[in-house]
């Protein structure tokens, strides 16, 4: 039998070697920001264009690299941090520089200049699919520059997997917000298509998270500090009540390394434990100290995931600390039980004795008499003055066309005071006076149940108006004919600065819906119309819903877009479970929900209703 194993091409294995370490091109960018961060550099720009797909380019002021170096940082299991096995359990910097550009330069078009603080010169290094193409000498600024050009020009398949560019801008920033929280004394500059989206000065870990994700983010902050022997503890949480129901302000840091760990998470949330509600998620930036040789951070590709030696006692520290910190700064409730008494009476009454009070009755006192009087405080009410109020309702007619003035009687010889009736303004569905006589009701505030000829149909108050309000804003963005109420005093928001470039994204089929915005810039929006299904204090959970759906799945084209922003708004704008309808209210949904072209599924395609027949019944009884 012949031998049927061989072994690969290096450019082959270089290639499936990159699928490990490159996936996309936020891939990229973390290696090479990562190794700008290992070379000592205070100040990093990252370029990017179309998403990175066309190019990468990192420049640091670091320490640089001779020629010798940057030939060789190319080169498969090169390093200049590992030197013997027991290394890779003491590790205090990032990547692998070596690896990792082996692999990038295996799939793409790499470009390094670089320069050592001693050197007189530097070097230009050229190389595209792991094949060097030049090495000349050039006059270029201490530091280093890498440029990573058409990444997967040699593999189609990957490149073809790729997604849209604001998915993988996306990617990106996130992979920049990490690196840039984990040392905010080093500046950082980032740039898309030539514009200027970051521009992160030196400054502390408060400042940076201000920078990044807006000004409104530092009163949202709660401090929390704590060292002991095995852990050290830095960072903020968010208050409860700016929870998100998307995890998306959620950081965590070992020795300056972005992690991910459900454990840890866990930890956090329990300390909010009744302080915010069950489907909403804190936010929090935690920056935790342990000792290198009590964790192991090669578990995984990426580096994301590392082991802890004590996960339990972890755990227990980062629970308390944040439990501590939240009512230290008054943010959970106290319970005093040392409360000085002495205080619940003013300090001239606290020796006085009390005295019983005087009761003062006035004998003379007839309530048949035309004047009463009551202690020494009179009502005169003459005739005369009555009638002058009298002549303010002349003209003016009630249900049977007398002229009288209300409270009076048609006979005008008593007179009797009434209370106008508050009229009930705010229904959620237009009511109609006529009665339709069909018989509906609730079941726990969650389901409509209607009666049929042959059983009962029982509808999902929620999914229902989900699909009623999707067709009305689908049809809105469409023909574009939303109508829009005014409000009185604009609103104004207050979104980081990516959201509010994905607000400017979606801005005209908003405006279709029904917002109108006065100015979008910076970080705040403002806005001075709102659609006439939206109640104002909803607009801020509807935007931020949009945006974390956009962030999550961009489509990629028109009418896709427009069919995901009627979804998201729909989901936020129904009715929710638990909300009780009357008899008008609910027939109205119903009446609605059988004009849809689609009743029986939601948007999501779960089911509206289900119809339980007589015979059905009739089993349960057998």
């Amino acid at each position: 039998m012949a031998d049927i194993i061989q072994l690969l091409p290096d450019h082959v294995a270089n290639q499936i070697a990159a699928g490990e370490v490159v996936q996309r091109p936020a891939s990229v960018v973390k290696e090479l920001l990562e190794n700008a961060i290992d070379a000592n550099a205070t100040t990093i720009t990252l370029v990017i264009k179309d998403a990175g797909k066309t190019l990468v380019q990192v420049t640091d002021n670091g320490s640089g690299m001779s020629v010798t170096d940057a030939r060789l940082s190319f080169e498969r299991h090169a390093t200049s941090k590992i030197k013997s096995a027991e290394d890779l359990f003491n590790l205090h910097t990032k990547g692998f520089r070596g690896e990792a550009l082996a692999s990038i330069a295996a799939i793409a078009h790499v470009e390094l200049k670089t320069k050592t603080a001693d050197s007189e010169i530097g070097t230009h290094l050229t190389i595209e699919g792991s094949k060097v193409i030049s090495q000349d000498p050039a006059v270029v600024p201490k530091g280093t520059t890498i440029s990573v050009k058409n990444l997967f020009y040699n593999i189609p398949a990957r490149r073809n997997f790729l997604k849209s560019n604001p998915v993988e801008s996306r990617h990106i920033i996130d992979e920049f917000h990490r690196v840039a929280l984990a040392h905010p004394s080093v500046a950082f500059q980032m740039l898309h298509n030539g514009s200027d989206v970051f521009n992160l000065p030196s400054s502390n870990s408060r400042q940076r998270i201000v920078n990044i994700f807006g000004s409104k983010t530092n009163e949202k902050l709660v401090p929390v500090s704590e060292e002991t022997e095995i852990l050290k503890i830095e960072g903020f949480v968010l208050k409860p009540e700016f929870g998100k129901k998307s995890r998306g302000e959620q950081f965590f840091f070992v020795n300056d390394r972005f992690i991910k760990s459900p454990y840890l998470h866990h930890a956090v949330s329990s300390a909010f434990e009744g302080l915010m509600k069950n489907d909403v998620h804190p936010g929090y930036f935690l920056f935790l100290e342990v000792d290198t040789h009590s964790i192991d951070i090669n578990i995984h590709p990426t580096k994301t995931e590392i082991k802890f030696d004590d996960e339990h006692s972890i755990y227990a520290m980062l629970r308390a600390t944040v439990k501590h910190s939240l009512g230290q700064f008054n943010i959970a409730p106290v319970l005093d039980f040392e409360r000085d008494k002495g205080f619940d009476m003013p300090y001239d009454y606290s020796k006085k004795s009390p005295t019983a009070p005087s009761i003062d009755v006035d004998r003379d006192f007839n309530p048949f008499r035309e004047k009463p009087k009551q202690g020494n405080i009179s009502f005169p009410f003459k005739r005369e003055q009555a009638q002058s109020w009298e002549s303010l309702y002349v003209g003016l007619k009630d249900g049977f066309g007398s002229a009288r003035p209300p409270g009076r009687s048609s006979s005008g010889a008593d007179m009797e005071m009434e209370f106008e009736s508050e009229e009930v303004t705010g229904s959620l569905f237009e009511t109609n006076e006529a009665e339709t006589g069909q018989i509906t009701f609730q079941l726990q505030n969650k389901y409509i149940v209607s009666p049929l000829k042959s059983g009962m149909m029982i509808i999902h108050q929620n999914l229902a108006h989900q699909r009623i309000l999707y067709e009305e804003l689908l049809k809105n963005i469409t023909v574009k004919e939303a109508v829009s109420q005014q409000l009185l005093f604009p609103l104004q928001l207050h979104f980081s600065k990516p959201d509010v470039e994905i607000i400017e994204m979606i801005r005209e089929q908003l405006e279709h819906t029904g917002f109108i915005f006065s100015e979008l810039k910076d970080e705040t929006i403002e806005i001075s119309g709102i659609p006439v299904l939206i109640v104002e204090s909803h607009v801020v959970n509807l935007l931020s819903q949009l945006v974390h759906d956009i962030k999550e799945e961009v489509p990629e084209n028109d009418f896709s877009q427009n069919d995901m922003l009627a979804k998201s708004m729909a989901a936020t704008m129904a009715i929710k479970t638990g909300v009780s309808l009357n008899r008008e209210e609910r027939e109205h949904l119903i009446n609605q929900l059988f004009a849809c072209k689609e009743p029986t599924v939601s948007p999501t395609n779960k089911p509206v209703f289900t119809t339980l027949d007589v015979n059905d019944l009739d089993k349960k009884f057998m």
